[in-house]
């Protein structure tokens, strides 16, 4: 890893004297792009980085202007998180000798802030299970100015500015995001215009806080309307806390990762990680150990790309000419998610049943199972509406007998709305490489606005910039060209108890519509061609309204939010 490639990938921020004597105190690093939290209070770490995700700042810029002020740092003068804590080396290795790694591991965890990382580099971030994460979201950051570097806020490949098209590539970024700052106050005042706030939408507090939380749902729907222009390269900032086996699982598939990002930036976290947790993640670059397991992940998953063509070669064309077909048929920029259930369990309910029932009797589980075969489908609907209980919310959710039942679907959505739901770390998500070939979704409000052409302009230049990468430098790289509107192809896998959280969670009415209406099918699918009408009642918190271009969907929202800060 140069500096020199870390130069051109990373912008840094400028400190004075005087605010680098305070972050050096609470942060592993003060001028790269990946250091770890310490030696303050875990709920100050768990609300900066829930701050975190709905700021434009830095994480180091956002502790100093929201965070030290209310903070008592007089005892904390002489504290150095820079220096790497020799003594803590010593304990780790006499407890490992004793307990041996892998369970001790799993036992301290690391607050690690991750930042400016493409939107391809998020989704192997966030792909454990076992960690938590905190990511900017595009609904309340803008993304139409500029760093202190000069640069707008995406990545900038060292392996594809080293090529005769980086020029190209800066200038093709620029101008997409030069039009998303064009039209985000053109959204703006088009969702103002459509919407106006209702009279009765002023809380108690008084019109200030009503127009402030008005205000906010503008902006987030201008920001959904125009996150379909942000390229795949837009840069996000992501906090992970995690344990150390989860950093360590995190770290060797990383180092496999055919995405040179994803390895250039595995080499930054592991630099932090042992200045906090050294003996856990020792292993990492180890050759015989880690290497070993990061050269296993990279040559099956090469060997596997290299068979599947040729083992899929007779059906293959079938398959890619109705993929072709089926965009052809649908008018390009118009484009809806595409929803279908593959697999399902047809005695899921019966099964289901059984599950609840098993905890509270003596009897074996294939007992249970004859019996609840044998009894009425009103005697088995009584049964889940007990189990289900009286819901008062979403919140509350029944037990892991619904985890009895699973369900397959592939989806074709915008990228941007498979972004949030792989977040949901329990499914089982695998996608398809990102190319422009499936086309993209157009939102309503940017058509009724009277500004498609510019839309369209950038998803061309987006397209035609992903050819002459992909021709030149393959699709890894060239899937930074492709922009979140554009579609991708993925299947996702989820019991009944993931699918009651996730279903539930993302068919709100604040919610993006991209990512509601996959949610909204995958639960009709449940109910009608599973025939699982039981199952998908306990899912009571599905919400099948429409999505409006002209409703505030986090109006609502925001008011709540508004009200709370008030109290």
């Amino acid at each position: 890893m140069s500096t020199h490639a870390l130069d051109v990938a990373y912008s840094g921020e400028t400190w004075t004297e005087e605010e680098r004597s305070v972050l050096r105190r609470y942060f592993t690093n003060l001028d790269g792009p990946v250091f770890a939290l310490v030696n303050l209070p875990e709920v100050v770490k768990g609300a900066l980085f829930a701050r975190y995700s709905r700021s434009g700042k830095s994480l180091r810029r956002l502790f100093l202007d929201e965070f030290v002020r209310d903070l008592d740092v007089s005892g904390d003068h002489s504290i150095d998180a820079t220096v790497g804590l020799a003594r803590a080396e010593e304990l780790y290795e006499k407890v490992f000798y004793e307990y041996g790694d892998d369970s001790v591991a799993q036992l301290g965890g690391v607050h690690l802030a991750c930042e400016q990382v493409s939107n391809l580099l998020t989704k192997v971030l966030e792909r454990g299970r076992l960690m938590s994460y905190m990511e900017k979201s595009t609904r309340y950051v803008a993304y139409d100015s500029r760093l202190e570097s000069g640069h707008y806020r995406y990545y900038r490949s060292p392996e594809i500015l080293a090529s005769p098209l980086g020029a190209r590539y800066v200038g093709d970024m620029d101008r997409i995001f030069d039009t998303y700052a064009e039209l985000r106050p053109v959204l703006y005042e088009w969702y103002a215009r459509e919407a106006p706030k209702p009279p009765d939408e002023v809380p108690a507090t008084g019109a200030k806080g009503g127009d402030i939380a008005y205000r906010r749902a503008l902006r987030a729907k201008a920001f959904d309307a125009l996150r379909g222009l942000l390229p795949a390269a837009a840069t996000s900032n992501v906090g992970i806390y995690g344990s150390g086996q989860g950093f360590e699982a995190l770290l060797l598939h990383m180092r496999a990762h055919p995405l040179p990002e994803a390895r250039l930036y595995s080499d930054l976290m592991l630099t932090e990680l042992r200045k906090v947790i050294p003996s856990w993640v020792r292993r990492v670059d180890v050759p015989e150990r880690g290497g070993a397991w990061s050269e296993y992940l990279r040559s099956k998953d090469a060997a596997m790309a290299g068979i599947a063509p040729a083992v899929l070669e007779g059906g293959g064309a079938a398959v890619s000419a109705g993929s072709e077909a089926a965009v052809s048929s649908t008018p390009i920029g118009a484009a809806t998610p595409e929803v279908r259930l593959l697999d399902w369990d047809p005695d899921a309910e019966v099964k289901v049943v059984t599950a609840m029932l098993y905890p509270f009797s003596d009897l074996p589980e294939t007992e249970v199972a004859a019996r609840v075969a044998a009894m009425s489908l009103d005697q088995r609907l009584r049964v889940m509406a007990t189990y289900a209980g009286v819901r008062s919310n979403r919140r509350h959710r029944p037990g892991r007998a619904l985890e009895r039942s699973g369900y397959r679907f592939e989806v074709v959505s915008d990228y941007g709305a498979f972004r949030d739901l792989q977040r949901h770390r329990l499914l089982t998500i695998e996608w398809q490489k990102l190319t422009p070939s499936l086309g993209y979704s157009m939102p309503g409000a940017v058509a009724d606005a009277g500004r498609r052409g510019d839309y369209e302009e950038a998803m061309e230049r987006s397209a035609n910039l992903y050819q002459e990468l992909d021709n030149r430098l393959g699709p890894d790289l060239a899937a930074y060209a492709v922009t979140l509107a554009h579609r991708v192809r993925y299947v996702v896998q989820m019991n009944a108890r993931e699918a009651m959280h996730m279903l539930e969670l993302r068919t709100t009415p604040q919610g993006h519509a991209e990512y509601r209406e996959v949610c909204q099918k995958m639960h009709g699918l449940i109910r009608d061609v599973a025939g699982h009408r039981a199952l998908a009642s306990m899912m009571s918190f599905v919400d099948h309204s429409g999505s409006s271009d002209q409703s505030l969907g986090r109006l609502e929202a925001e008011m709540r939010a508004d009200a709370r800060r008030q109290r």
